[in-house]
């Protein structure tokens, strides 16, 4: 069975890397469950050799996916691009990409098309593969419910099953006619990292002895440069109490970063790590852009300042749009403020340093903002916690989808 799989972003690349992997590993074990039942009617043992999978995957993604076993015909990194004004200047390399990527499904004709997230380039990939009669299977369903509502419609119109990761979106797209089931955010299994602090401080050259401050400025070129210089301005003046650990998104390259370090003269107070999730585990608070950035520090349960900032133009036209009264995820998923949200004017230096000292130390606000998370946590499994993780409950829902013939035209 060929699968056509579409992840436009590091974090949906992430997504796209564990589903493959769920995939295979629900592939690989019924395969060995048939034959061994075969195996004891013939009296004889298969050999564990014979148990391979039986998916191939193709498609837009990265490092990750590729590693899991996807042949990547696009890279992702070329089309991680973000709001209205900035893709303007993109669009004839995207254009040619998505055809190019159409092409190669024209070419290998896959049984399936799963794409995750990214709507502005997947919901044409799904249109042009349910155009040619191959079901689409839209994981990590687009956050049509915070703006564009009326893009449901396409949902509607061209995917079977929309596998949705927050407990309040299965409502929504039910009642706007989509065939759309919760099944818990792939972050929600995530393990504490095993690393020691003083391991982890020696891996990567830190002083154990201070607190650590992470600082996540996006995934995209054009959000790190944007969101970058003022979150740099809050930690030259925090000043070397703190190591400050930025660590770099598989969409990112360590030369660009040094650059943009060197060019505020802050290349020897910022590490750049490796992986998100020690960093923000042992640090004792951050400076997070919006995005999936925000739902990993909540799992790793560090306090934090979330920030975000657009070009005016961007900010003008896509305001009105929003339908919802929050920015960050976490507040969201809470319904309230758990954490401070510092947007386009309001994310300056002053107003970040203001609420970094907030949670730093410890106190009241900073216990009251560590208890909401763990709320928010433990909502991110909405009552599923006993149950199958959220990226196997995905490839069992699409097996069993594609196996019975429900997905089909």
């Amino acid at each position: 069975m060929r699968v056509l799989i579409s992840a436009g972003e590091a974090s949906g690349e992430m997504y796209g890397a564990g589903l493959i992997r769920a995939l295979r590993g629900l592939q690989s074990s019924q395969v060995q469950s048939g034959r061994l039942q075969l195996a004891r009617l013939q009296s004889a043992q298969p050999e564990p050799s014979q148990y391979q999978p039986e998916m191939e995957f193709f498609g837009a993604g990265g490092e990750r996916m590729r590693a899991a076993g996807c042949e990547i015909v696009v890279d992702c990194k070329d089309l991680s691009v973000v709001g209205i004004t900035e893709i303007i200047g993109r669009l004839s390399k995207i254009y040619r990409l998505f055809h190019h990527l159409i092409a190669q499904a024209d070419q290998r004709k896959p049984h399936a098309a799963i794409v995750i997230d990214s709507p502005a380039f997947n919901w044409r990939v799904a249109r042009a593969m349910s155009k040619r009669g191959i079901p689409v299977i839209y994981y990590v369903a687009p956050q049509f419910w915070a703006w564009r509502q009326g893009r449901v419609k396409l949902l509607r119109k061209y995917v079977k099953k929309a596998l949705v990761i927050f407990p309040f979106e299965e409502k929504f797209y039910r009642d706007r006619g989509v065939n759309a089931e919760f099944i818990g955010h792939p972050l929600a299994d995530l393990p504490q990292p095993q690393i020691s602090r003083d391991d982890y401080a020696a891996q990567n050259h830190l002083d154990p002895a201070k607190q650590w401050v992470a600082i996540m400025p996006g995934s995209r070129p054009k959000e790190v440069r944007m969101n970058l210089p003022a979150i740099i301005e809050s930690v030259a003046n925090l000043g070397n109490r703190y190591e400050y650990l930025l660590p770099v998104a598989p969409t990112l390259n360590r030369d660009f970063l040094r650059a943009l370090l060197a060019r505020y003269n802050m290349a020897a107070s910022v590490h750049l790590v490796a992986e998100a999730l020690p960093a923000l585990h042992h640090s004792r608070a951050g400076i997070i852009a919006s995005g999936t950035a925000t739902v990993e520090a909540a799992i790793m349960q560090l306090p934090f300042v979330m920030v975000y900032r657009v070009s005016p133009l961007t900010y003008l036209l896509g305001k009105p749009r929003v339908k919802v009264p929050r920015f960050c995820m976490v507040n969201l998923i809470a319904g309230k403020e758990v954490v401070p949200e510092l947007v386009q004017q309001q994310f300056t230096a002053e107003n970040v340093i203001a609420e970094l000292r907030k949670i730093l130390p410890d106190g009241p606000a900073r216990e009251k903002m560590l208890s909401d998370l763990k709320n928010v946590k433990a909502s991110l499994r909405g009552g599923l916690e006993n149950q199958t993780p959220p990226a196997d409950r995905a490839a069992q829902i699409i097996c069993k989808g594609l196996k019975s013939g429900v997905f089909q035209p």
